[in-house]
């Protein structure tokens, strides 16, 4: 087996794409601020400027309707608030319904008081319950409502309802923010394909740098009058601070290759994962997949084995040159029991898993499937010698 180490976990963080590294370098020799008014700050607010031009065209909205954030999370903390307005409308928004699988920056992220949240649920699937999410609306009728929905779960893979949920949303009067860290580079993801008032996502996840990330909304009518980082008037007096100019413009970049590039890594990347899947049913045949009888974006398999738990298939296989994960990565490095598959009603607690991405190639997923193999032999010989 290969020495190099196998790195199948595009989930958590995408290896920096070549475009956004050259994008990236080329901008750090540009030393002005975007806020001064001299040539140089003009020069790092034309780089700033054409970085939000493409990434608000291709979400199908207008450059001044895209903020940027140090990624995901905090644009979740800035979008998932009472202080929402559409219009000359003022009045806050009284009721936050989630989906039950959100990621953590959304359920412990937003700025409502507890008893104005309320938990919708999802299938066995994975996906949302559009009955569930139909009676809650009903029973906040007359209220002003907030729905947040990620467009592809980040354990799972499972593709969301979002623009049904989104009709029945906007129905009611309400308002729907998608979560699309996962769904960028992957799936259609625009305004118009999800019916969204607002997206957000993040840099990392779609191979460009950590510490970038963009709230949008789908029209200016829409509009955040509650700010949390305040000081200056940058990003439209949205978000102060100075601009990371070279993360932004290594975002842009990133973006830019993973829409291009998306249709040829599904019909790629598809394969991989089913070739992947079927070595772990021949290796195991009583391992669950979860999500495997809906649809799903096709770099992901979250699966568990009822005797082993993930952890420790985690574990051996890190010390065997394979990173993979347990559940969400922003978990302060801890493996914890899935929200997801709680939600789910899985009896299983974890899941182990394998995302694929730009940089995996058939013979990684093989080598994967010979080292778990190996991993999952060792583990039940040493059980069945104690």
């Amino acid at each position: 087996m290969s020495k190099t180490r196998i790195y199948l976990d595009h989930n958590a963080t995408s290896p920096l794409r070549p475009q956004a590294r050259a994008a990236m370098l080329a901008a750090m020799e540009a030393p002005g601020n975007a806020s001064s008014v001299h040539g140089e700050g003009r020069a790092a607010k034309a780089l700033l400027e054409q970085a939000r031009a493409t990434i608000a065209l291709g979400l199908g909205t207008a450059a001044r309707n895209l903020i940027f954030t140090s990624g995901a999370t905090e644009s979740a903390n800035l979008a998932l608030t009472p202080m929402v307005q559409r219009g000359t409308d003022r009045a806050p928004i009284e009721v936050l319904l989630l989906g039950a699988g959100e990621h953590p920056a959304v359920l412990a992220g937003h700025r409502f008081s507890p008893e104005a949240v309320e938990r919708v649920a999802l299938s066995p699937e994975g996906g949302l319950s559009l009955s569930a999410l139909d009676d809650a609306l009903a029973r906040y009728a007359g209220k002003r409502i907030m729905v947040a929905l990620q467009s592809v779960n980040n354990e799972t893979g499972v593709i969301q309802p979002v623009r049904e949920a989104a009709e029945r949303v906007h129905a009611a009067g309400g308002v729907l923010v998608c979560d699309a860290t996962q769904a960028i580079g992957r799936i259609e993801t625009s305004f118009q394909t999800t019916g969204a008032d607002f997206l957000f996502f993040s840099s990392h996840k779609i191979g460009g740098p950590a510490g970038a990330g963009a709230l949008a909304a789908a029209q200016d009518a829409l509009h955040i009058s509650e700010s949390l980082v305040r000081g200056g008037g940058q990003e439209f007096g949205r978000r102060a601070g100075t601009e990371n100019i070279p993360a932004i413009a290594g975002f842009a970049a990133a973006f830019e290759a993973a829409l291009g590039g998306m249709a040829m890594e599904n019909a790629r990347l598809g394969p991989m994962r089913d070739f992947l899947e079927n070595r772990i049913a021949r290796i195991a045949p009583e391992a669950r997949f979860f999500g495997r009888e809906t649809m799903r974006v096709s770099g992901v398999s979250a699966f568990a084995l009822p005797d082993i738990p993930a952890h420790t298939l985690l574990m051996s296989l890190d010390l065997s040159g394979v990173s993979v994960s347990s559940g969400s990565a922003c978990s302060s490095g801890k493996v914890r029991e899935s929200h997801v598959l709680a939600a789910m009603g899985a009896e299983e607690k974890e899941a182990l898993r394998v995302s694929l991405g730009w940089t995996t190639r058939k013979e990684h997923v093989e080598e994967f499937g010979m080292v778990l193999a190996d991993v999952v032999d060792r583990i039940r010989s040493r059980r069945s010698v104690a």
